[in-house]
């Protein structure tokens, strides 16, 4: 499959880094903390080892009922916190997801390839259909997870290089399935047209961090399920900030100790506290111990507004100049559809359609 030659590869210096293949929706007025410790800061380090291509994913946010102004509003404000968090235009291909319409339409042709059973038994399907009921759920509710298929695999590196390049797509447990779906995909394309796609692989990243919802520590710090109470925004004023983390659950007695089951909500804001400063968890129970949890928010507190205050500044002074953030996006479009015109170019032909022509 023809793609872009990466600098290392056209100088023949060395060996192109792996691909990595990232997207996030912009369903929201703010990342959270969990998005931030869980994947958005290891972003941010990744640019560095790997050719990464990293997308707002707005395709994927029309699949439940919204609102064109704010959508328009919520994707600029994603890709402003993206730059302010420290991903680097010039080391990364950051871009939104519907600037590249390839996109759709490797989703059309992966979609003939799904059986419809293999989307029905789809776990985020079968919870949020459930949930609304399916007069109320809409088919790309259901072929969410073919699009998201698509989003991976248009990136593909060329699968008939020798050595071959790797293609890495940082995944939770909860996108675990979906990622399962894109190999099926990409090996049943492969077997009927030949060669064409990498098999993506699931990526770790080091030092991504579960976090948990702060007045219920057993559930997922999530912007559909947790209360307002609940959950850290990136881009929240520094007041209701330190109020939330201060009357963080914590547990029975004052022990700042980390256990998963006697002390969920402490274990919680010690994984919090870690994943900020750098400092390991039993370095941090022993720094409080006897201390109580008092001192203990407190420097959390501290902690969390030293990182993300900074991060809201600096979103703040991006989103007052939207030339530059509508140059950021042009330039990762027209990275994004570099890579993406060649693999549908090569999907086109393998699958049968006829050429446009010159």
């Amino acid at each position: 499959m023809p793609e872009a030659p990466s600098p290392e590869a056209s100088a023949g210096t060395a060996a192109a880094p792996p691909r990595v293949l990232s997207g996030i929706q912009p369903t929201a007025d703010s990342f959270h903390l969990g998005n931030y410790l869980g994947a958005l800061r290891q972003w941010v380090s990744m640019q560095d080892t790997h050719d990464a291509f990293y997308c707002v994913v707005d395709l994927h946010a029309i699949t439940v009922e919204h609102d064109p102004a704010l959508l328009r509003r919520r994707t600029k404000v994603a890709v402003a916190q993206l730059l302010a968090m420290g991903l680097d235009p010039e080391r990364a291909t950051v871009f939104v997801q519907s600037h590249v319409p390839e996109h759709a339409e490797l989703a059309w042709v992966l979609g003939c390839l799904t059986g419809f059973g293999e989307a029905q038994r789809m776990t985020q399907f079968k919870d949020k259909s459930s949930k609304q009921g399916t007069g109320g759920t809409s088919v790309g509710l259901f072929t969410y997870p073919v699009l998201q298929a698509a989003d991976i695999l248009l990136y593909s590196p060329d699968p008939t290089v020798e050595g071959g390049r790797a293609l890495r797509v940082p995944v939770g447990e909860d996108q675990r399935q979906h990622l399962e779906l894109t190999r099926t995909l990409a090996q049943r394309f492969n077997h009927r047209f030949g060669e064409t796609f990498v098999l993506p692989d699931a990526h770790i990243p080091e030092g991504a961090a579960k976090i948990t919802d702060l007045q219920e520590p057993d559930a997922k710090m999530s912007k559909s399920a947790s209360s307002p109470q609940g959950i850290i925004d990136v881009l929240e004023e520094p007041g209701p900030m330190r109020k939330k983390i201060m009357r963080a659950v914590t547990d029975t007695g004052s022990e700042v100790v980390y256990d998963e089951e006697k002390k969920a909500g402490v274990t919680n804001l010690l994984r919090i506290f870690s994943a900020l400063e750098g400092t390991s968890v039993p370095d941090l129970e022993g720094r409080y111990a006897g201390s109580g949890y008092g001192q203990f928010k407190k420097d959390l507190a501290q902690v969390v507004l030293d990182t993300f205050t900074p991060i809201r500044e600096r979103t703040l002074k991006l989103l007052d100049d939207e030339e530059r953030l509508d140059r950021v996006l042009a330039l990762g479009a027209e990275r994004a559809s570099g890579v993406a015109t060649a693999t549908m170019e090569t999907v086109r032909e393998r699958v049968g359609f006829v050429g446009r022509g010159r």
